[in-house]
C-alpha cells in the first residue's frame, strides 16, 4: 500500500499522559501503517486531514534531537507510543525508533508497545536501558479477519515469537491482550500460549464507541452476535465477569484491565 509520509519538526518530544502505568507519552509518528480498522488513534484524523486513517505516517523527524535536550527534566515512566506503532514498516527505513532509543538516557524507564516483530532489530539498545519492558499486542484476529481488520500488522504467531525472542535475550516483556472481543477472542488459549516468556499482561476490551462507525458496520454485518453483546450492558457485564474469572484463574501477573462500557475504567488486579 502506497503511504504519504510527512517529515514535520516538533516543538517537544515527552508529553504528559494519564495512561495508566506512564508520566509521560513519545509519539514520534502520527498515524500508522497497520491501518487496523478498530484503531482507537483514528480520532487524530479530526486535527490531521491527510486522508484515509492508513494512508498517512507523520514522522517527527527532529525527536532523537528533542529527547536528548528534555532527558534531564523527564521523572517518571515513558511510554512509546499512544497514537501510532513505533515498529510500524516506514521504521524498517527512517529508523526515527532506533535514533530516539540511541539519543534516550538509559536511566529512564521505558515501555514499548507493538504489533511487529521488527522490534526484535533493537534488542542491543534495549539491553543498555536499566529498566525496559517491551509488549506486543496478541489478540485472536487472525485468517480473513485479520485481513479485513488489521491488513497490514504481522501475525500473531510472529509477534508471540517476537515476545520468546525478546525473553530469551533478558528483556522484561508484557502481552498486551487486546481488544478482547465476545465470542472471538479466547484469552484462555492466548494466555495458555504465551505463560512461559511473559513476565505480566495487560488486558483490554474493545471500546465499540471508539472503534469507529466503520468497525462496528463490518462487525454487525460479520459477527453480530459478537455486536449484541458489547453493545448490551448487561450482556457485556457477564462477559466481563466471565473473562476475569479466566484471567484469575490462569494466576499470572497482570498489571491491569481496561473496561470502556458501560464507563471507562482501569482495574488493578491482584491473582
Amino acid at each position: 500500500m502506497d503511504v504519504k509520509i510527512i517529515k514535520v519538526n516538533a516543538k517537544k518530544a515527552f508529553t504528559p499522559t494519564k495512561i495508566p502505568g506512564a508520566n509521560y507519552v513519545l509519539n514520534q509518528y502520527i498515524g500508522c501503517q497497520h491501518a487496523c480498522l478498530y484503531c482507537y488513534a483514528k480520532f487524530v484524523c479530526r486535527w490531521h486531514k491527510h486522508g484515509e486513517w492508513g494512508n498517512w505516517v507523520i514522522a517527527k523527524q527532529n525527536f532523537p534531537e528533542l529527547v536528548k535536550k528534555e532527558r534531564e527534566r523527564v521523572n517518571g515512566k515513558v511510554y512509546m507510543s499512544s497514537v501510532s506503532d513505533p515498529y510500524q514498516p516506514i521504521e524498517k527505513e527512517i529508523k526515527l525508533t532506533r535514533e530516539i532509543l540511541e539519543s534516550m538516557d538509559k536511566d529512564a524507564k521505558l515501555g514499548i508497545l507493538t504489533k511487529s516483530d521488527l522490534v526484535l532489530r533493537d534488542i542491543d539498545l534495549f539491553k543498555k536501558f536499566q529498566d525496559v519492558e517491551v509488549g506486543l499486542t496478541i489478540n485472536s484476529v487472525d485468517g480473513k479477519m485479520k485481513r479485513d481488520v488489521e491488513p497490514f500488522s504481522p501475525t500473531n504467531e510472529k509477534r508471540m515469537d517476537a515476545l520468546k525472542s525478546l525473553f530469551e535475550n533478558g528483556i522484561k516483556t508484557y502481552a498486551f491482550i487486546s481488544p478482547i472481543i465476545p465470542k472471538l477472542t479466547d484469552v484462555e488459549k492466548i494466555i495458555e500460549e504465551t505463560k512461559d516468556f511473559v513476565d505480566f499482561y495487560w488486558f483490554e476490551f474493545l471500546n465499540l464507541r471508539a472503534s469507529g462507525k466503520k468497525f462496528r458496520s463490518w462487525l454487525m454485518e460479520n459477527y453480530p452476535e459478537s455486536n449484541e453483546i458489547l453493545a448490551n450492558k448487561e450482556k457485556m457485564g457477564k462477559f466481563v465477569k466471565e473473562v476475569m474469572q479466566t484471567i484469575k484463574n490462569s494466576k499470572v501477573e497482570v498489571r491491569g484491565v481496561c473496561i470502556h462500557y458501560p464507563k471507562i475504567e482501569s482495574l488493578k488486579f491482584q491473582n
